[in-house]
């Protein structure tokens, strides 16, 4: 409790928001260290003034703080903090992230994740599309991270858990105060696996203007996002343009031109978002970025020259092996990089599966087999 009361209180003094938190966190190193800072310090960080200052000097642990973190722990939450291990890497990237985030299930450092996200009154082949994409992607390895609105929120925390994947709902309330409410056993069963978080205290309600703040985590903590089904109009339409902001891969599912409930994503979609049939459309936009952070996430792995050894892999096979990484690869992809006739390529990978170095997904994907890897 006592780490955490630091944070309560640098997150309550006046004129310190997340941008300015973030940055004496990362002046400081925490919490304690910026408060005990010196005032000729202290305004050395971009958008401290004397007013913060003297705030800052004068605050206090917030009165319901104590009170707050007990709450949590007693109902098997957990609040991680900005610098905790499990706070997801990517959303400490962004300009304003949380300081705090209410956990209820586990977060793990290292998961790569995709935000997909639409309309709440969507149509049945919206709800579908989100289904099929998202246990796709669940059974690739991806996170699925989205709202747990109604409609394609719902539906894609559903397809994730039809395929037993991992799913994180990102809420615009507290967690004592699930909305909507018609989802409280959808989140139950997302916390059981993944995760249901917020940066919202416990028991906060959903206020209108929750809910485009908190947008920015779930396209925060992912390296892209997904609009299934959106009208022009759409709230979707602003966690497209935070991941774009923040440098994120965005993409959009087309739909029937004659629907104005797919006029938004066709517009993204015109702006430049890549358009996505399936999940290997995500896959070979990504899959290097996300591999490559799942594979230095992971720890050391067994050299390249070793595994050959000992799986015996001739001078072909090999070459094909050291192309492939911890993360799914298109043989078309692979045909590109290796410049190899595909269906020499096809054989190849056949030795590899047989030898134990390499492994097939569903949609042609290959990847070396877990725990084979090679080093980058």
């Amino acid at each position: 409790m006592e780490a955490l009361e630091p944070w309560f209180r640098l997150k309550s003094v006046p004129g310190i928001g997340n941008h300015l938190f973030k940055r004496l966190i990362e002046r400081f190193g925490s919490p304690q260290a910026a408060l005990r800072a010196a005032p000729a310090e202290l305004l050395a960080v971009e958008g401290v003034n004397r007013k913060v200052v003297d705030a800052l000097h004068a605050s206090e642990v917030p009165p319901q703080a104590a009170a707050e973190i007990e709450s949590a722990l007693r109902q098997g939450y957990r609040i991680t903090a900005l610098s905790d291990a499990d706070y997801p890497a990517l959303l400490r990237e962004i300009p304003d992230p949380p300081p705090l985030l209410y956990v209820h299930g586990a977060l793990r450092p290292g998961e790569r994740c995709i935000a997909v996200v639409g309309s709440r009154n969507a149509t049945a082949y919206g709800i579908t599309a989100a289904r099929q994409l998202c246990a796709e992607l669940a059974q690739l390895g991806f996170t699925l991270v989205s709202g747990m609105a109604l409609g394609i929120d719902t539906a894609a925390h559903e397809g994730a858990l039809s395929v037993r994947g991992r799913t994180v709902a990102v809420l615009g309330s507290g967690l004592n105060r699930i909305y909507p409410p018609e989802n409280r056993r959808l989140s139950e069963r997302i916390a059981a696996s993944g995760a249901v978080i917020t940066e919202f205290a416990l028991d906060n309600g959903p206020e209108a203007h929750h809910f485009p703040v908190r947008n920015r985590i779930i396209s925060g903590m992912c390296g892209g996002t997904v609009v299934v089904e959106a009208t022009r109009n759409s709230g979707s339409l602003i966690t497209a343009r935070l991941a774009a902001e923040q440098n994120r891969e965005v993409f959009a599912v087309p739909g029937s031109v004659q629907s104005f409930k797919s006029m938004g994503t066709h517009t993204l979609i015109k702006q430049g978002a890549k358009l996505v049939e399936n999940a290997q459309d995500v896959v070979c936009e990504l899959g290097q970025f996300l591999g490559g952070a799942a594979a230095a996430a992971s720890g050391p792995r067994e050299p390249a020259a070793r595994i050959e050894e000992r799986c015996g892999l001739t001078a072909e096979e090999a070459r094909v092996f050291r192309a492939l990484g911890p993360y799914p690869l298109h043989i078309d992809e692979l045909v590109r990089r290796l410049a190899i006739d595909a269906g020499k390529l096809s054989g190849l990978l056949l030795q590899l599966e047989l030898k134990g170095a390499a492994q097939q997904l569903p949609g042609t994907l290959f990847q070396a087999t877990e725990d084979t890897g090679p080093q980058a």
